[in-house]
């Protein structure tokens, strides 16, 4: 075996950093490692591929799924709008049996009466056209004024007092006005 020449000077400075034999880096570690990481590597794309794909067949469900709810939503709003039409509800108030109403009359909050109220127009006059002015005509019920008494008025004057809190016109009790608030 031939000897190793001796170092001197800087050389040997030099050699004596490195260690003195030659040691061999065990590579079977190394080498399992870079096998198990790209292994790892290989199998967590696979999986997230997997995960990726499932989830785009999941949108592809919902979408046509929103698809078919948006297509029934729209037809159940057309069936609505052509049930709700001003033509359908007068049919379907005639196939009931129902009349349009007569002129409306609006009560103050003081009791006075305004506007002229009208009655309900017969079945045969709804179908042919507007009622006569005869039918208009309205009695007022027994106990009441043909005309409304207004505050003030002589004939109002002239009416007994309230008792316990009823209102002399209709003989009924009186309910406090409604308090109401501006801009509601």
């Amino acid at each position: 075996m031939p000897r190793k020449p001796e170092l001197r000077g800087r050389a040997a400075r030099l050699a004596r950093l490195f260690p003195a034999g030659r040691a061999r880096a065990a590579r079977t570690p190394f080498v399992l490692l870079v096998v198990l990481l790209l292994g790892g590597g290989l199998i967590g794309l696979l999986v997230l591929n997997s995960a990726l794909s499932e989830g785009s067949f999941k949108l592809a469900d919902l979408q046509k799924r929103t698809k078919n709810l948006t297509d029934e939503e729209q037809a159940l709003q057309r069936d609505i709008d052509a049930y709700s039409s001003p033509d359908a509800l007068q049919r379907r108030a005639r196939e009931l049996g129902m009349v349009p109403g007569g002129d409306p009359a609006f009560l103050g909050p003081d009791g006075t009466v305004k506007g002229v109220p009208g009655a309900a127009a017969p079945e045969s006059a709804a179908l042919t056209g507007p009622p006569a002015p005869e039918s208009l005509a309205l009695t007022p019920p027994p106990g009441l004024p043909a005309t409304p008494a207004r505050p003030g008025d002589p004939a109002r004057a002239q009416d007994p007092a309230p008792r316990d809190g009823a209102d002399p016109q209709l003989g009924t009790p009186r309910s406090a006005p409604t308090p109401t608030t501006p801009g509601r």
